[in-house]
């Protein structure tokens, strides 16, 4: 039998939960959640697993752009000293005579025919060169009257050969300040000048080797020719002329 003067030691009872309307006990709530229920997972590392095939692809990739810079230099080496063997030069273009013929101007219109006589030079001792797909034409300042082609042709080493082209308008139109610009040239000079400027694919051979095709420009300024008011016709006044030659 328990001792009614002995201390009490342990945690006082839980009282019981009132009673519903039915007269039996309520429902005591649960507990509230303090802690997760389960263990927390294990930690892993997330770095990826090393790949064993890495180490040969960046060695493989070091080999390509060793041979790919390898192989730049040597090709530049080698065009190089193609270059200072040749001693490539760019041809030589001049103007020996320049006419106009039929010249008529009248309401913005021009009629007349151009004879142009050229000579083109090779200064090269180990190329040759031909010319194709050569376009020709006139102007008056910067406006182009009339244009042609220039039939192909070949030129050996250091040689020189001459070329006749003829330009043709009929009834061109020309603008105001052109019109107004040759009409006022032939009353004060007795001239007007003319700009011929040719573009000519042209290829460079020096025995198997061959160079690509270049695009040679050459440009022709300051052509007067002597043809007053009262003229229809005139020639090139003051003789040949040398050209601006470019590629």
């Amino acid at each position: 039998m328990a001792d009614p003067n002995r201390p009490v030691t342990g945690y006082p009872a839980t009282a019981a939960p009132p009673p519903n309307h039915n007269g039996y006990p309520s429902a005591q709530p649960p507990p509230p959640a303090t802690a997760y229920p389960y263990a927390a997972p294990p930690y892993y590392n997330n770095y990826p697993y090393p790949d064993p095939y890495a180490a040969q692809r960046n060695t493989f990739l070091r080999r390509v752009i060793a041979i790919l810079v390898a192989s730049t230099i040597i090709t530049g080496t080698i065009l190089f000293v193609i270059w200072i063997v040749i001693l490539p030069r760019i041809p030589e273009f001049q103007v020996d005579s320049l006419s106009v013929s039929n010249l008529n101007l009248s309401n913005s219109l021009i009629t007349a025919n151009w004879d142009l006589r050229f000579t083109a030079r090779n200064p090269n001792k180990k190329l040759t060169l031909y010319y194709d797909e050569i376009a020709a034409a006139i102007f008056y300042d910067s406006l182009s009257i009339a244009d042609t082609t220039v039939p192909p042709f070949f030129m050996d080493r250091v040689n020189e050969t001459s070329q006749e082209v003829r330009f043709v308008a009929s009834g061109a139109y020309v603008e105001k300040w052109a019109f107004e610009g040759m009409g006022k040239e032939r009353a004060e000079k007795a001239s007007v000048r003319f700009n011929v400027r040719m573009v000519a694919r042209v290829s460079f051979k020096a025995g198997a080797w061959r160079a690509r095709r270049r695009y040679l420009r050459v440009y022709c300024g300051d052509l007067s020719v002597g043809v007053a008011l009262n003229k229809s016709s005139g020639n090139l006044l003051g003789g040949q002329r040398q050209c601006r030659v470019g590629l």
